[in-house]
């Protein structure tokens, strides 16, 4: 079996990610828009070991006898000319376009679910946790939640007939929306007006981590902005403010979620709503 993963591709993943991450530790630092509550050592360790937890999940499903990953699923589809982009035989420049578009709104509609349905909630009220948010928050995604994640990505893939190169952009730009739109940096008010009319902003993301269940329960565009809009999710400005709302679950106000044991222990708990 040819590697999935070859040099060249990680290496665009590696430095992305890593570049995105400095960028926006960078910026928090020079523009932060809240005084975190907790100190960023627990955090960071905690939110770090996760990803790298998560990274380790992804190469585990890549390495089986058929790999479970979005890319591999994507050249699976483009030799066998499954799918509905390849039915069609678009233009390279639209079928890269139509893909980025429909893969945002399939990830917009996975996150919905999530807070949606209790079994997933489970999941993801680990990333919900964090009692602080930043761009280390855009990485505590707990391993089984990924997991899941990439399962839907590959359905997905495989029914759309996306472009390998553009499955791998947009993998690439989710994870830098992500860490952008957690990041606790302070924008100008007019550059998030300007920016969030097309891309979900730090302003618009953090809406999403308030410890109010009707606020939580919006906002659950990672890139582009206008899903919420169309499908009236989209809350425009905490009730608390940005500088007085408080960020998490309202279960888990606490040094707990800080911890990585407890984080990686949470969907297994007794309380599925958790918040």
């Amino acid at each position: 079996m040819p590697d999935l993963f070859p040099l060249s591709e990680t290496s665009m993943r590696l430095m992305a990610f890593l570049g995105v991450y400095a960028i926006m530790a960078l910026a928090e630092a020079a523009r932060p828009k809240r005084q975190l509550n907790h100190g960023r050592a627990g955090r960071w360790f905690t939110n770090l070991a996760i990803v790298t937890l998560d990274s380790v999940v992804v190469r585990a499903m890549a390495a089986v006898t058929v790999p479970l990953v979005a890319v591999a699923a994507a050249l699976y589809a483009q030799h066998a000319g499954i799918g509905i982009l390849n039915a069609l035989e678009l233009p390279a420049w639209l079928a890269w376009g139509v893909s980025l578009v429909a893969l945002d709104l399939a990830i917009w509609f996975q996150h919905l679910v999530s807070h949606k349905v209790p079994l997933f909630w489970r999941l993801h009220r680990v990333h919900h946790a964090d009692v602080d948010i930043d761009v280390s928050t855009a990485l505590r995604f707990h391993p089984i939640e990924i997991a899941v994640s990439m399962l839907w990505k590959v359905v997905v893939v495989l029914a759309l007939g996306a472009p390998p190169e553009a499955v791998l952009l947009f993998e690439i730009i989710l994870n830098g929306c992500a860490m952008f739109n957690h990041a606790n940096v302070s924008l100008p008010a007019g550059v998030d007006r300007v920016l969030r009319k097309v891309i979900v902003t730090p302003d618009m993301h953090r809406v999403h981590h308030s410890v109010h269940r009707s606020e939580h329960d919006t906002n659950f565009g990672f890139n582009l902005s206008i899903w919420d809009r169309i499908f009236g999710t989209y809350t425009a400005q905490p009730r608390d403010g940005h500088l007085g709302m408080t960020i998490g679950l309202e279960a888990y106000q606490s040094e707990e979620p800080t911890r990585l044991a407890w984080s990686l222990s949470l969907p297994f708990g007794k309380n599925v709503r958790g918040g």
